[in-house]
């Protein structure tokens, strides 16, 4: 269905994106509130990437618009927030590139699987969903850029968490073409 509560809050992740974006443009909050702001809108909108799957399979509701529109929402998210972090130089830009990087070469590897009808060989691996959960605990920290507790640098944090998901991302990268040279060179013949 294109418009269940599921995929309502799909739908509320790419929504997202101007929002996060537009708080470090807003000239009545201080630096630190547009940090906090712009952690809580991410932390808020990458939780309801759980929630739809959960309520789509609880009520019942999964769809094939659903299951192509939820990583697509996840990507543009991730995406956007490294595009601000860069722009907030507290992310490198090498990291940005690989991670944006690997989600065009993989999200393109997909779609070539599915014309050869070998969409298995790629399907979602456990380091893919590390990878994930890695950026999605690195990207709040960077964007909260201060010290959390009063014992947690979040940006020291951040930036090993954000380079140890380029790693991860590269690996899973390599895991997923590696999944697929074998049908790739099959159907190449």
């Amino acid at each position: 269905m294109f418009f269940n509560l599921p995929t309502l809050l799909t739908w509320a992740r790419i929504v997202a994106i101007p929002l996060i974006i537009g708080v470090f443009y807003w000239e009545g909050l201080n630096a630190a509130q547009q940090n906090l702001l712009a952690t809580v809108l991410f932390v808020v909108f990458a939780l309801t990437d759980w929630a739809d799957g959960y309520l789509a399979r609880k009520l019942n509701q999964t769809s094939a618009f659903g299951a192509f529109l939820d990583p697509v929402a996840d990507k543009f998210l991730v995406c956007a927030s490294l595009l601000v972090l860069v722009h907030l130089d507290r992310a490198n830009v090498f990291v940005a590139l690989i991670i944006i990087g690997r989600e065009i070469a993989i999200s393109a590897l997909r779609e070539w699987m599915a014309i050869i009808g070998a969409t298995k060989s790629v399907a979602v691996h456990m380091i893919g969903k590390l990878k994930t959960t890695v950026q999605m605990v690195a990207i709040p920290f960077l964007l909260f850029n201060g010290v959390l507790l009063g014992v947690v640098d979040t940006r020291v944090w951040g930036t090993w968490l954000i380079w140890a998901s380029a790693v991860l991302t590269v690996w899973s990268m390599v895991y997923y073409l590696r999944k697929a040279l074998p049908e790739i060179r099959a159907k190449a013949r």
